[in-house]
């Protein structure tokens, strides 16, 4: 699969639309998931994979066929995601009043959704290389090895990226406020 990528590139770059819509079809879910998680919002997350898919199109020319195509995708998807979220943070706020009947499940549920908020912020500040490591293993879960492949460094690389992201994301929660450090 990933052999003919490079031959699906270069047919739509001679001018065949079929290859970009074979490419689109491979990657959808991905690009989808990781702009859901990112945005939270459905409508907001479809938005981010179209543009995220006609950036690809404008610039697949630039593709550096010899490194890996889905760190490079992401790392669009991840960038539209950014910029639909800063302009987010420019609108005003409108007031919506909800008054749900909580039960202990309910209060689980926007405690785990809170918390998965928390960590995309803190994933969303650290560096890239960290974070798209992270993402690949955590979210993908793809082997130490698998992403060492994809993101063509060392093995070693691949292991120590990870864990300082995920040194990163307990610093940023704890000066947040959102978890404590461990007294053992």
């Amino acid at each position: 699969m990933a052999e003919e990528l490079p031959m699906l590139v270069t047919r739509y770059l001679d001018g065949d639309q079929n290859s970009l819509a074979q490419l689109i079809d491979r990657f959808r879910g991905q690009v989808y998931g990781l702009c859901y998680r990112m945005l939270r919002q459905r409508e907001d997350a479809e938005d981010a994979t179209q543009e995220t898919f006609f950036r690809v199109a404008k610039n697949l020319h630039r593709w550096d066929s010899t490194r890996a195509f889905e760190p490079w995708l992401l790392t669009i998807a991840g960038n539209r995601c950014r910029t639909l979220l800063s302009k987010r943070k420019r609108k005003p706020n409108v007031l919506t009043l909800e008054f749900p009947v909580e039960d202990e499940n309910s209060r689980q549920r926007r405690a785990a959704v809170l918390l998965a908020e928390e960590i995309e912020l803190a994933l969303s500040g650290i560096r890239e290389q960290y974070r798209i490591a992270f993402e690949l293993f955590h979210h993908h879960q793809l082997e130490y090895s698998e992403i060492a492949v994809e993101l063509d460094v060392p093995l070693g690389t691949v292991k120590t990226w990870v864990h300082r992201a995920r040194r990163e994301i307990v610093l940023k929660l704890q000066n947040r406020g959102v978890v404590y450090e461990s007294t053992k």
